[in-house]
């Protein structure tokens, strides 16, 4: 069976066709710049050369057009027809209290979606998109619905409740629902098969390191907190997200400035976090490299950085009442050893000992960085989103339980 799986943004599809008799890639590439007259389509067919087209494309029905007219090419393509794409799963950012799981695309699931574009004005609409235009492409493929929320939902209501009036909760649902679910699923599941222990017997705690970043407290395979909350600006320090601050740094800043709420908005979204204290990158390599060269303000980014990963990491072993493996994930989990050292080694108390030559290792497996004598282990696993939206839609369309 080959399922397509997409990830739609505003301007921007990500695809990957997977063969899920062996969950090998066929193809993956991205479309660029849409709603521009020079739009960009990057194809990389596995086993073929890279190809990039650029040209016209206005919306998201001409660009998963092009996607399939890409895919059964006769020079680059993977495929004999669009036939030969038996299911379609898409990343959906939040699926709000209604989703605790992925579920198979109907009328009612795409009006629930609708629902909830004031919980993610920025994501959920484009993701609809993409599923528009599949159905205008591809009509009678069945679809799957893939939540980053929806691994957070055995949250229990001390860890999603905020200490404020609670009709707001009820009246606009205002609550912590937490992101990165798919990749904190599927790296704590492969951490589990790597410790070959069953997963409902560990306490772990991932850390999903990218530009933006969270951690996730996972007792018995479920997450029973996570540092985002309802949105994903709380939390870690992070690329350009501030993360958690006082909540009255807004008000005040917006009567000293003379800022809207908007402007505001963007600042702690945009212009905050690792860029704002570098004032150089929020890009990890960078900064890394130019605290390396002395620069005391990529210093000091790095040390925030670190501190508050290592705050996050003590306070939820406390919330498990013990932690068996620390796991990093995503592009700066993954490929900064310099950040795994900083953390590893200011948790010690916790009972993990670094192994500075495994830390040092680049692989695409999973692998322990700490020593076989370490009490706690540290674990790198390569995130795989992807993969687990291509399960859950290949489970569901074979009337699978998830």
């Amino acid at each position: 069976m080959r399922i397509l799986v997409i990830n739609a943004g505003s301007s921007s599809l990500k695809y990957q066709l997977y063969d899920m008799a062996d969950e090998s890639v066929l193809a993956s590439g991205r479309v660029e710049r849409i709603g521009m007259d020079s739009s960009i389509v990057t194809h990389e067919p596995a086993g073929k050369a890279e190809v990039r087209d650029v040209s016209e494309i206005l919306e998201h029905t001409t660009a998963i057009k092009r996607v399939l007219d890409m895919l059964i090419h006769k020079q680059h393509g993977v495929i004999a027809s669009i036939e030969d794409i038996q299911a379609v799963g898409h990343r959906i950012v939040h699926g709000g209290e209604v989703f605790k799981s992925s579920v198979l695309v109907t009328s009612e699931v795409k009006l629930e979606i609708r629902r909830l574009f004031d919980l993610a004005p920025l994501h959920n609409p484009a993701h609809m998109m993409g599923i528009a235009a599949v159905e205008a492409n591809m009509p009678g493929t069945p679809q799957a619905v893939v939540f980053d929320t929806a691994f957070h939902q055995t949250m229990p209501e001390t860890s999603y409740l905020y200490p404020i009036p609670k009709v707001l909760y009820r009246r606009h649902k205002v609550r912590r629902y937490g992101f990165h679910g798919t990749s904190h699923a599927y790296v704590s599941e492969m951490a589990a098969r790597y410790l070959s222990q069953p997963i409902d017997s560990l306490k772990m705690i991932t850390c999903h390191i990218g530009n933006g970043a969270s951690c996730a407290a996972i007792r018995g395979g479920e997450s029973i907190d996570t540092s985002m909350g309802m949105t994903p600006l709380e939390g870690l320090m992070m690329g350009t997200r501030s993360g958690d601050i006082d909540p009255a740094i807004v008000p005040y800043v917006m009567n000293k400035e003379d800022l809207t709420i908007n402007e505001v908005n963007s600042m702690l979204n945009k212009h905050s976090g690792m860029l704002a204290v570098s004032g150089l990158s929020s890009d990890m390599r960078e900064v890394t490299e130019a605290m390396e060269e002395g620069d005391k303000h990529a210093a000091l980014a790095f040390d925030m950085y670190v501190y508050r990963l290592k705050k996050y990491i003590g306070a939820y072993a406390a919330a498990m009442n013990g932690v068996d493996a620390i796991v990093f994930t995503a592009g700066v989990g993954e490929n900064s050893s310099a950040l795994r050292k900083a953390v590893v080694d200011g948790i010690t108390f916790l009972g993990l000992e670094l192994d500075e030559e495994r830390n040092a290792l680049r692989s695409k497996e999973a692998r322990e960085i700490t020593t076989d004598a370490s009490r706690v282990k540290a674990l790198v696993v390569p995130t795989n989103e992807e993969l687990l939206i291509a399960r859950d839609t290949y489970k569901l369309t074979h009337g699978q339980k998830l």
